[in-house]
């Protein structure tokens, strides 16, 4: 256990120390935020408002049009000298022209839009939804409707809540479809990503021959446990330094540069307008859903998938990765197999969201090599209690398993130079005592 320590120890002083992991966990929160807050600013900056000239011979839209809008100003104008349209537009000033034609037989006939250079989607979207508006409550007002009740009966609906027997409490499929999605999503990258970080680090050791010399002084399993271990404290300490350099920046960076301040949170005031308009009982039903949630299970679960799913597939890679020298070709065509499962728990945890009770969504909660990420997505609709446990003790099982296989690989896969491991040896080294 000690010689575990040390190589723990190792790996993670090692890797910290490199410029790759100082660059990395500095610049990429920066480079990320600095691209969001550049867009935003940019975004802002570059907002102007388009000036529409409105020539209405049927005189059903005039005055009638949607002047509240930030991205566009109407501005009605008569043709009587019968000018072109470039003119017309030069002389108000306008950026797009709208000639709408007189009606036939109470229809609209024909309703042209120019502009320099093309009209874009938003301005066409914008005059078509606004027309359309109009034109409807003309046809209410036509056929004696009154739109005010119609709108009533358009904007009604009915409220549904869904409660836990077993508990009496309100629950929330769309706040626990979130959780299902975020908590999934992660240990799938975490995954990805560090699993394929251990293989690197293996094929790395193995090319340099420092694996022939630290092999003389430690087991073959305690040199892979111990990277595995370490390499997970790695990108622990990674994940934490950009949480708190992305909060740190949300406050700062706004300091430094006043007019990003509005440009970073362009909708705060909409937003804050938008809640306002919510409905107090609505409201009170996403906190009460949010508090009614099962947190300390959720995270205590998300910490033991998270780990137990990464020292699963780390094994596989670390023995994939002593099986590899230098070929990068053969190093990811060695780990489509491993990729294979942890792509199909993806698509098993979105079927697992729609309907978490499926006997393919229990199925993929229990199989070790799924349950890390679907399991995350059925719990926060409610898992009996024995699920949730045999789940865990099979990924448990999983691991110890699927981690003395990949010794046995490791042991003599990390010795062997220039000659490419065919699956009938590796089946052979696994047969070994």
């Amino acid at each position: 256990m000690n010689k575990i320590w040390l190589i723990i120890q190792r790996e993670y002083i090692s890797r910290v120390k490199k410029k790759s992991f100082l660059v990395t966990t500095l610049l990429i929160p920066i480079l990320m935020f600095g691209l969001i807050a550049t867009m935003a600013y940019m975004a802002a900056k570059s907002e102007q408002k388009e000036a529409i000239a409105v020539i209405d011979e049927s005189g059903v839209f005039i005055n009638k049009m949607d002047t509240s809008s930030s991205s566009y100003t109407i501005t009605y104008i008569a043709d009587d000298t019968h000018e072109n349209y470039t003119t017309l537009l030069e002389k108000n000033k306008c950026d797009i022209l709208l000639h709408i034609y007189p009606f036939k037989n109470g229809l609209p006939d024909s309703v042209n839009i120019y502009k320099d250079g093309g009209v874009s989607l938003s301005a066409k979207e914008f005059i078509s939804d606004d027309m359309n508006t109009i034109y409807q409550i003309k046809q209410m007002q036509d056929e004696g409707i009154d739109k005010e009740k119609i709108d009533s009966i358009n904007n009604s609906s009915i409220r549904l809540k869904s409660f836990d027997l077993k508990n009496n409490q309100e629950t929330s499929s769309e706040i626990a479809t979130m959780i299902g999605y975020v908590t999934g999503f992660l240990i799938y990258l975490v995954i990805l990503i560090y699993g394929m970080g251990v293989m690197r680090g293996v094929m790395e050791e193995k090319t340099n021959r420092i694996a022939e010399v630290i092999i003389s002084s430690v087991r073959p399993f305690q040199l892979m446990m111990g990277k595995i271990v370490g390499i997970a404290l790695v990108g622990l300490t990674q994940f934490l330094l950009w949480l708190i350099l992305t909060g740190s920046l949300q406050f700062l960076l706004p300091l430094f540069i006043p007019e990003l301040r509005q440009a970073m949170h362009p909708s705060s005031a909409a937003g804050m307008d938008a809640m306002s308009k919510v409905p107090t009982s609505e409201l009170a039903g996403i906190f009460n859903s949010l508090s009614n949630q099962h947190w300390s299970l959720i995270l205590s679960c998300f910490l033991f998938y998270f780990l137990g799913g990464y020292f699963l597939y780390a094994a596989m890679f670390a023995a994939v990765g002593s099986l590899v020298n230098e070929d990068q070709q053969e190093a990811q065509q060695m780990t489509i197999p491993i990729t294979m499962p942890i792509i199909l728990a993806f698509f098993i945890m979105t079927s697992a969201i729609k309907d978490p009770n499926s006997t393919l969504a229990i199925f993929g909660s229990m199989f070790p090599l799924t349950s890390p990420i679907v399991m995350m997505a059925r719990i926060p609709y409610g898992v009996p209690a024995w699920q949730i446990a045999t789940s865990m003790l099979l990924l448990v099982a999983g691991f110890v398993l699927m981690t003395w296989l990949s010794a046995k690989i490791y042991r003599t896969g990390i010795l062997m130079y220039g000659k490419k491991a065919s699956w009938k040896e590796v089946i052979k080294w696994m047969r070994y005592r």
